[in-house]
């Protein structure tokens, strides 16, 4: 009796066992895979990628380890980069509202001054007339205690101005207290033509 041959042919059994020879290149890839001892994960990416599974990341040879810290610190940089331009924009118009200021509180300053300047020699105007006047009035006063021929004598030789400021003094004195104003008696008594140019002064606008 002939022997019974196998119903499996041999090309299933050599599939099988190609078969199971990758399974076990793959299982124990895997496991150095896990242990780092080889990246077979890039080797096998386009096999793994068949089955949905990312190979792994890998860094280019020449490329720093640390290039995430780099990038990191790279686009912090960058950030300070342009905080700082906004501080010098900032400060730039900061400067120049400095300058606005600065240059208003000058020109403040000399309006103040050109006041101040202003009001002192007002001041000193007011002084000025003050003094005058209480000259006149004492210059009055004394040429009214006079005989009339010593204050035309006295009078004659001040300018025509002083003349006029005197002789306007004496009849203002003379109204306030209601008494006889000399000054007509004094300008009678002087020659005719400075007689006439005093009183073509006095007609003018009064000035002491």
């Amino acid at each position: 009796m002939a022997r019974r041959h196998d119903r499996v042919g041999p090309v299933p059994r050599i599939i099988v066992l190609i078969l199971l020879i990758l399974a076990l290149l793959g299982g124990g890839a895997f496991w150095l895979d896990l242990l780092g001892v080889v990246d077979a994960r890039t080797a096998l990416r386009p096999v793994l990628s068949l089955f949905g599974i990312a190979p792994r990341l890998e860094l280019p040879e020449d490329e720093d380890p640390l290039l995430l810290e780099q990038l990191r610190n790279q686009r912090l940089g960058q950030a300070l980069d342009t905080r700082e331009q906004e501080l010098d924009r900032r400060e730039e118009t900061l400067a120049q509202a400095q300058a606005d200021f600065d240059r208003r509180l000058e020109e403040l300053e000399d309006r103040e001054r050109q006041l101040e300047e202003q009001e002192f020699s007002f001041n000193e105007r007011v002084r000025s007339y003050e003094n005058r006047r209480a000259n006149l009035e004492r210059n009055a006063r004394t040429l009214q205690n006079m005989t009339p021929a010593q204050a035309v004598a006295i009078l004659q030789g001040y300018e025509d101005q002083d003349v006029v400021s005197i002789l306007r003094i004496t009849d203002e004195l003379a109204e306030e207290e209601g008494e006889f104003s000399l000054a007509s008696v004094w300008l009678a008594q002087f020659p005719p033509e400075r007689a006439a140019r005093v009183q073509r002064l006095m007609a003018q606008r009064p000035e002491l």
